[in-house]
């Protein structure tokens, strides 16, 4: 039951995917029909990310009431809805309004599934989750695509992922009484195999560093430089996927369509490395991991920071995509062996709220610098960004110690 189970979650993450990288693929074409401008997609895809924010810090205490699957289905519920919004949105003052269910609802299952993932499934059903939002994020655009050259409208593609949406909650309403039972279930094996002395590897012991939750959640040792961890991590995610393009046309003289393959590489590279990673946890654990992966995007922007041929700099893009695979998934299911599991539900809303934080603010931020300067600084922040991630995660291990990271 738990296995099948799984698959559901693994398809609410295709569908917390589609949404992401719809606005983007069809705004060329939503702002001249709403009557709009070409730089208003900042203003919808801010009050998305703020609405991501308040949920995300409001999910643990959300999570602890209601439930981890009646939040899931409530939030489908909201995104499903602002999708069918866009579709019908006759203004920008539509899209404005409808980007706040979006936001809200998209970081509130993002929070709640990333939390029930961790609690209950192995490592490996992490990487595999973030993998599937990879699949999502993936399928928006060939919608969209297909809907804009068979139907000539952008409106039928929105339509078509809230539909998708809408059969996700049907799903989640009629398996809404699984997602207790199933957790219940798990939590009673694993205390049955730490009583016997063979707790896995990869699942977190409850109560292993903190016994009571903690009201505040800063005063757990490891927390900070973690939130830090996470912030770095999406703000350099989200900065070389928005300006990596910008930057290969601007100093390597490469046609815009060929810097859009590069980029899209670079997503390629996060989606199949999780795909890979989550077999690789069977063996190797988290934070081992999450070193080599931080390690292995360090390398990719030296590389892009030589002066090399310009053929390079797709080396060292796929180099970083890789090495971010594991990263953002192997930090998310630590959580609650790490902080334990009392604390768990809480600090996964502040950790989606600091990454959503840095996919915010990081690249607005770099867009300023590059404007008073030059998109020639793309490596040298890149690189600080990576340098900046890793000594943060190595600050929480150092901390946390090896008795306890040693683990899973």
């Amino acid at each position: 039951m738990a296995t099948w189970f799984l698959v559901i979650i693994y398809l609410a993450f295709i569908s917390l995917g589609l949404p992401d990288s719809l606005l983007g693929s069809a705004w060329p074409v939503i702002w001249p029909d709403i009557g709009s401008s070409v730089g208003s997609a900042g203003i919808i895809s801010m009050i998305i990310a703020g609405g991501t924010i308040v949920s995300s810090l409001a999910s643990g205490s959300m999570i602890q009431r209601f439930g981890t699957g009646t939040i899931t289905l409530v939030s489908c519920f909201l995104t499903a809805g602002a999708l069918l919004g866009f579709s019908m949105a006759p203004s920008m003052a539509w899209f404005v309004v409808m980007a706040i269910p979006l936001g809200l609802g998209a970081g509130a299952v993002d929070a709640a599934l990333n939390h029930y993932v961790a609690d209950n499934y192995k490592a490996h059903h992490m990487n595999w989750l973030h993998c599937f939002w990879g699949v999502g994020a993936t399928m928006g655009p060939i919608i969209m695509s297909a809907s804009i050259a068979d139907h000539n409208s952008w409106r039928s593609g929105y339509t078509a992922v809230a539909v998708i949406q809408f059969a996700l909650v049907v799903i989640l309403l009629v398996t809404l009484p699984l997602w207790k039972r199933v957790a219940a279930k798990r939590v009673h094996v694993g205390q049955n195999d730490e009583s016997h002395g063979r707790l896995d590897q990869d699942t977190p012991a409850p109560s292993r560093l903190t016994p009571t939750a903690k009201a505040n959640l800063f005063g757990i040792r490891g927390v900070k430089p973690s939130l830090l961890a996470f912030l770095f991590y999406c703000g350099v995610e989200t900065t070389v996927g928005l300006w990596g393009a910008s930057y290969l046309v601007g100093t390597g003289n490469i046609t815009a369509e060929k810097a859009a393959l590069w980029i899209s590489l670079y997503y390629g590279g996060i989606t199949i490395g999780r795909l890979v990673t989550g077999f690789i946890t069977l063996k190797v654990s988290n934070r081992w991991l999450i070193r080599y992966g931080q390690l292995v995007t360090i390398v990719g922007g030296i590389i892009l920071l030589l002066p090399l041929p310009i053929s390079s700099s797709l080396v060292g893009i796929i180099l970083i995509g890789l090495g971010l695979a594991p990263i953002y998934p192997g930090l998310l299911h630590e959580t609650p062996a790490r902080f334990g599991r009392e604390n768990s539900a809480r600090l996964m809303g502040f950790q989606m709220a600091f990454a959503y934080t840095g996919t915010t603010t990081i690249p607005p931020l770099f867009g300023l610098v590059t404007t008073q300067f030059s998109i020639g600084l793309f490596p040298y922040i890149v690189l600080a960004l990576l340098v900046l991630m890793f000594l943060s995660a190595e600050i929480v291990n150092r901390i946390l110690g090896k008795q306890v990271l040693g683990t899973g």
